[in-house]
């Protein structure tokens, strides 16, 4: 442990309050979503570095499932951004 872990993990959720400030201000949906993947992937950094400097295993399982549901939220959210654009094309013929 070299002692930098906890102000790594505090400089990430600071990280976090400034990106839900923007988030609060958005000006479109996929500014919004891009927030919540900035969230998820921030969240498994500030998780390992706990789970490091805590010497907590059971930590990195919790980074390990928020990082799939992340993943999962932006698959899911790309899909229906394509979903919405394909109707709207389909409206214009």
């Amino acid at each position: 442990m070299t002692g930098l872990e906890l102000p790594l993990a505090l400089f990430l959720l600071l990280n976090l309050v400034v990106a839900l400030m923007r988030a609060a201000r958005g000006p479109t949906p996929a500014d919004r979503m891009l927030t919540a993947l900035l969230f998820g992937s921030t969240g498994v950094g500030v998780l390992v570095l706990l789970a490091y400097a805590g010497a907590a295993p059971a930590l990195v399982d919790v980074a390990l499932t928020l990082a799939l549901l992340a993943a999962i939220a932006g698959v899911a959210f790309a899909r229906r951004a394509w979903q919405d654009k394909d109707q709207e094309n389909m409206g214009d013929d």
